[in-house]
């Protein structure tokens, strides 16, 4: 087997299964607001896409995908972002999810014979991020995110001997779970540091179509590398999907989007990992991409839950609206897994510890403290959950 296997730290929702497994039987309710997996229903422009083309089902699809998926993709960039223009045959490759391709590209960038290879990434985190680092042969770094910093993962905490190390940062925003968007300035500080270094940015930014407010969408890697003048988007690669900007999570649907050489050598590896998107699916993909109807409307659907919520949030808990994603991060008055394994057990609602998303670095665990709590769930769902933490929090 392989022995790296053994490096990987249990996923935060088996601790969570342990956390919770000795609760008994509750009389009320169930409502699980631990995982951000999107309840809405998906968009009916998709669905019915999807199954008028059943037909693709038929064939092989290619690895590098539709021809008319990627400009579908790039077009979609291209508005979205402002970037003039992105070429789809080299700048744009579907992929299965950016789960799948944000583990994948770590196994194209790090060489495994390079036995001093660093990979940084934010604190709290993806989980992903860390699995992908250790099975190819690298060493996780942690950029802390807290409120001492504004939640923003802070280069200035890792030694200037560390970032010659570093052959990959991850970077997710608006973040996970503190929903921070990074500004131009924090841009420009990250790929003045990569030119320094030579390290390549992978940037997630699959909650970067959920956000409050109409006139002030997040700003996107590929925006900034444009408006700082780094055409072609040397060392950087972008990643997102229609799981949370559609409500699409059983599609699996997503891209990748940046520097050419990049995306070559990415495909090359998929091509041999043998990860190809349906026809079927990369259909409804374009329909999806084509439309800004629905993500309106689920923008919607997410505002009036964080309108609704929030007000019930009083002292001695406390939180902020975020500046994108579906997640609020909540400071609770006790110990993080205290607070969740007793809000289980009297009030079964069921959220998720900070420190689980989280490592000790720098001398702490910036998700100490926290728990997250994803809004996916139904309107009435998200405000009974958010009346019981209320009573439960007066408790303490």
């Amino acid at each position: 087997m392989n022995p790296r296997l053994a490096k990987l730290q249990p996923y935060p929702f088996e601790k969570l299964r342990a956390l919770t497994a000795d609760a008994p039987p509750n009389p009320l309710a169930a409502i699980n607001l631990s995982i951000g997996e999107p309840k809405h229903r998906t968009p009916e422009i998709v669905r019915a896409a999807l199954a008028g083309a059943l037909d693709g089902l038929a064939g092989y699809p290619a690895t590098a995908g539709l021809p008319e998926l990627r400009e579908a993709i790039g077009a979609w960039l291209a508005r979205r972002y402002s970037l003039g223009r992105i070429d789809p045959a080299t700048e744009v490759l579907p992929v299965n999810g950016s789960r799948e391709a944000l583990f994948a590209f770590a196994q194209t960038v790090i060489d495994p014979m390079d036995s001093r290879a660093l990979v940084a990434c934010p604190n709290p985190f993806y989980q992903i991020y860390e699995g992908a680092t250790l099975l190819a042969g690298a060493s996780p770094v942690h950029l802390n995110a807290s409120a001492s910093n504004g939640f923003r993962p802070d280069p200035e905490s890792l030694p200037q001997a560390t970032w010659r190390d570093i052959r990959l940062l991850y970077v997710c925003s608006p973040g996970n779970p503190t929903g921070t968007v990074l500004s131009l300035p924090d841009w420009q500080r990250l790929f003045d540091l990569a030119d320094r270094h030579g390290f390549v940015i992978a940037s997630d930014e699959c909650y970067s179509e959920l956000y409050c407010d109409e006139s002030n969408p997040p700003l996107g890697a590929l925006q900034a590398a444009r408006q700082l003048g780094r055409d072609g988007f040397p060392r950087l690669a972008v990643f997102s999907s229609l799981s949370k900007r559609s409500s699409a999570p059983g599609m699996r649907s997503g891209f990748v989007a940046g520097n050419a050489a990049l995306l070559k050598s990415f495909l090359l590896y998929r091509t041999y990992h043998g990860s190809a998107m349906s026809v079927a699916v990369q259909r409804a993909s374009i329909a999806a991409w084509g439309d800004e109807t629905h993500v309106r409307e689920n923008r919607r659907a997410y505002a009036e839950k964080y309108r609704a919520v929030l007000p019930l949030v009083k002292p001695p808990l406390e939180t902020y609206l975020p500046q994108g994603g579906f997640y609020l991060w909540l400071r609770t008055p006790i110990d993080e897994c205290e607070f969740t394994r007793a809000l289980h057990r009297d009030y079964n609602v069921l959220v998720l510890p900070g420190s689980y998303l989280a490592r000790e670095a720098q001398g702490e665990n910036p998700g100490k403290g926290y728990v997250r709590v994803a809004l996916v769930a139904p309107l009435a769902e998200c405000v009974e959950a958010f009346n019981r933490i209320a009573r439960f929090a007066s408790t303490l």
